[in-house]
């Protein structure tokens, strides 16, 4: 059976509670039990204590608990766990990390919705432009634009529900009881209070009056607090009674405190940190284009650039436009770019395949392909990118550009940027044709290293049929574990083979070994990444778990240096697999030959486990 699988297919519905990652790290440690019975899979279940039943529905399992849920998720955790208890061994993560990560975890599901919000915004915009211009007709005094306009800004109005929602999940407090206070905040009477010209008080003490309505940060606070608010009262309330005094003391407790204390808190730190981009903006609004036009495509390498999206959601609520992605904007134009001059300049087919295909996506907003399968890989174009990028920002900045909504930078998007004006819808188009355009240029006049083409390559006559021979280069497994097809990794940069061949490992050790003799490359920061070329010529990634990099470096340790000469078997990372699954990430690991198109065919070994001491890929020249 497989647990990984199963755990992810379970899911159990008490009292509104649904927290997957919680139950795959709880299912994980149950396999334990499991794996040892020769009972039917629902019935092992059925013999866990505390089940109380188990629905069997098109291959995937309710199991249901009662209203005790987590009191069992607690107590079997410690129980089934495979692993001494490793709290004073676990490393800390840092302040900076922890607010990272959990600005992550908030924002990240919501974003889909945004996106689809501006997109809408952005057909209005330009459906009004073209009636005013061609046919001289307001639209805006349409019942139909008018609904329409209104599901384009509903999310942003109601983002406290929004947010309070995604916060309670994030701080493990009830989804419910923060989306009423997010309610609470937009409702109509309080929003005329709040704006209203008499003052407002609430049990005789003055309320700051601030207009929470497209608010951020206060309900994000406010429900910070919700979640230490609320496991005190499941403590000292008895059991009997929680169900009713927990959600009713809760709101009692969290709505006048939002309103007298924490939001306005909250008001005052967006407010700050808003002041300070638009600090920088005033001072020179071309540097902060450069600069934002030039880098965003490097954080998003390292995922950091999660961490100032939340600038430009805060500017759409409460203005109703943002510079920010205008600017990142030019920075996926010019992956695009590059990508499109790798695919015009290179003598490689499966390259010119790759680049093609990865300039497509990134004019649609989707830029990993063209990173990490083209640009990073080659080094010189990602430079051309950057330059290009910063180039692009800076006329936008120069001339003011903006969108009216928060929506993903591609060809799509162009719309959302239509209404700032002639001066900055120009600077905007053109600022991303000197990003595109400048990157395919220098891409292809100044060069860079190219992959030996296909006929340059050394060809065995007579072996279209793929077997192990004895003159395959033969590479041992860096990881002991399950050996999982690349094509199965939920990483579409890994599975759709736009890096490279290989396959990937389920890990069961946190230990990463040199597969042959070997020099280190390269090392990234968050030590979950690592190229290496062996001695033979061949060029390896490991690329260890799915969105790891959001840990960074958490977890992980590193026994080498980049530039480090190391022997076949020699340690060169560990990582603590049990707390990277209990922290919620999926810990498949890639291993991918980076300059496969150099080799006739790769293939992999048949074996479903393998250990150091296994060949796992076999190279054909």
């Amino acid at each position: 059976m497989d647990y990984k699988k199963t755990a992810q297919q379970i899911l159990t519905y008490v009292g509104g509670k649904e927290n997957v990652s919680e139950l795959t790290h709880c299912f994980t440690r149950l396999r334990f039990i499991l794996k040892n019975s020769k009972l039917p899979q629902k019935d092992k279940l059925l013999k866990i204590g505390g089940v109380i039943s188990v629905v069997e529905s098109n291959g995937q399992y309710q199991v249901v608990l009662g209203n005790k849920v987590e009191k069992v998720y607690e107590q079997i955790e410690p129980m089934l766990s495979d692993i001494p208890e490793s709290k004073k061994e676990k490393k800390k993560i840092s302040l900076g990390n922890k607010l990272l990560n959990t600005i992550t975890a908030i924002f990240t599901p919501t974003i889909p919705a945004i996106a689809a919000s501006g997109m809408l915004k952005g057909i209005l915009a330009v459906a009004s432009i073209v009636a005013t211009t061609f046919y001289q007709l307001d639209i805006k005094e349409y019942d139909t634009y008018v609904i329409l306009n209104a599901a384009s800004d509903a999310l942003f109005y109601f983002m406290p529900i929004i947010l309070g929602y995604a916060a309670a999940k994030v701080f493990k407090a009830s989804e419910y009881i923060a989306m009423i206070i997010g309610a609470t905040l937009c409702y109509p009477t309080i929003v005329a209070l709040m704006t209203g010209e008499t003052a407002v008080s609430l049990f005789g003490l003055g309320i700051t009056k601030a207009n929470y309505v497209s608010s951020v940060i206060p309900i994000i606070i406010a429900i910070f607090i919700l979640s230490y608010v609320q496991r005190f009262l499941e403590k000292v309330i008895p059991e009997v009674l929680k169900i009713i005094m927990v959600p009713t003391l809760s709101l009692l407790v969290m709505i006048p405190a939002t309103l007298l204390l924490f939001g306005p808190i909250g008001i005052y730190i967006g407010q700050f940190i808003n002041w300070i981009y638009y600090y920088i903006m005033n001072f020179s609004p071309i540097l902060l284009g450069a600069f934002i036009g030039g880098i965003w495509c490097i954080l998003v390498i390292f995922g950091a650039h999660r961490a100032i999206i939340p600038i430009g959601i805060n500017d759409v609520a409460q203005t109703g436009r943002q510079n920010l992605l205008a600017f990142a904007g030019a920075a996926n134009f010019s992956q695009a770019g590059a990508a499109l001059g790798v695919f015009l300049k290179t003598k490689n087919k499966s390259l010119k395949t790759v680049a093609a295909s990865a300039a497509v996506t990134a004019l649609f907003g989707i830029t990993e392909p063209a990173i990490y399968g083209v640009n990073l890989r080659l080094k010189k174009p990602m430079i051309y990118a950057v330059i290009s990028g910063a180039a692009g920002g800076a006329l936008m900045g120069w001339g003011g550009s903006y969108g009216i909504a928060f929506a993903n930078q591609g060809v799509l998007t162009i719309p959302v940027y239509a209404d700032a004006g002639t001066k900055a819808f120009l600077s905007y188009l053109i600022g991303c044709s000197i990003a595109f355009f400048g990157a395919c240029a220098l891409t292809m006049i100044l060069g860079f290293k190219d992959l030996p083409s296909e006929d340059q390559e050394v060809v065995q006559p007579n072996s279209d049929e793929l077997f192990i021979s004895d003159d395959d280069i033969k590479i041992l497994s860096p990881i002991k574990g399950q050996v999982i097809p690349l094509s199965e990794v939920e990483d579409e940069a890994f599975s759709s083979g736009a890096i490279g061949k290989g396959i990937a490992i389920y890990p069961e050790t946190g230990e990463v070994r040199a597969p042959m003799d070997c020099t280190v490359s390269a090392l990234y920061p968050t030590l979950h990444v690592i190229e290496l070329v062996l001695d033979n010529g061949i060029e390896m990634l490991i690329h260890i778990g799915i969105n790891t990099v959001e840990l960074k470096g958490t977890y992980f340790e590193s026994f080498i240096t980049v530039g480090e000469h190391v022997e076949k078997g020699s340690k060169i990372v560990s990582f603590d697999r049990d707390a990277i699954i209990a922290a919620g990430y999926d810990i498949t690991t890639s291993l991918i030959i980076t300059n496969s198109p150099q080799y006739r065919e790769i293939d992999s070994s048949s074996q479903p486990q393998v250990t150091n001491e296994d060949n796992l890929l076999f190279i054909k020249l």
